[in-house]
């Protein structure tokens, strides 16, 4: 084996293992530690950051003493007492997002496996592509979706109801990125398609 050929196993090797760290990590942090949160009796109190009117006034504050607002424009909405209901709709967007970020991940180190023999363009990376693309535009589409969904259940019948304003924005980043990946997976498929005519040529 010359210095090239154990070069590449080594950045190989590097890739799977800081995949494999990712993955471990948001698998604790965004997935596992939000699920305790919503059953575990640790957590007394919640809080989300949400969009506030600032034209908008509290009909009476004393009738959200267990749901306030800190600030304006950008505000903290804090929860002094989540019931096991409140708790989950907090955790919903974050958790899925985890979700999201966990199935990326490990669709990329089945990826990086294949690079470690040198298989880069063969058809099941371009359907583990499709999928880190489909998980990609659903970061950008679906978690702010439940962000608003959920922030609207949570004030729903409460005096904040008119102070909170349901933001819409999508997530540009992850977006950006699902384009990315989509190109890429044309790459991925004219490279599986002359790989397959080379083959058949010899």
């Amino acid at each position: 084996m010359n210095d090239t050929s154990r070069w590449t196993l080594v950045n190989d090797r590097v890739l799977e293992l800081a995949l494999g760290l990712a993955l471990m990590l948001v698998g604790l942090f965004r997935v596992l530690l939000p699920i305790l949160g919503v059953s575990g009796p640790w957590s007394s109190a919640g809080s989300r950051t949400v969009r506030v009117d600032d034209a908008a006034q509290l009909a009476d504050a004393t009738e959200s003493a267990a749901l306030t607002l800190r600030g304006t424009g950008h505000a903290e909405m804090v929860l002094t007492d989540p019931g096991l209901g409140d708790r989950l709709l907090l955790a919903l967007p974050g958790l899925t997002g985890g979700l999201l970020v966990v199935a990326i991940l490990a669709v990329l180190l089945r990826m990086a496996r294949t690079f470690r023999a040198g298989d880069f363009f063969v058809p099941r990376n371009t359907r583990r592509l499709t999928v880190v693309a489909a998980a990609l535009a659903l970061l950008g589409t679906l978690v702010p979706l439940l962000d608003m969904m959920t922030t609207n259940l949570l004030v729903r019948g409460t005096a904040l109801a008119q102070a909170v304003r349901p933001a819409g924005d999508f997530a540009v980043l992850p977006l950006f990125l699902a384009l990315l990946v989509g190109a890429a997976i044309q790459a991925f498929r004219s490279g599986t398609r002359l790989r397959s005519d080379t083959e058949g040529l010899v």
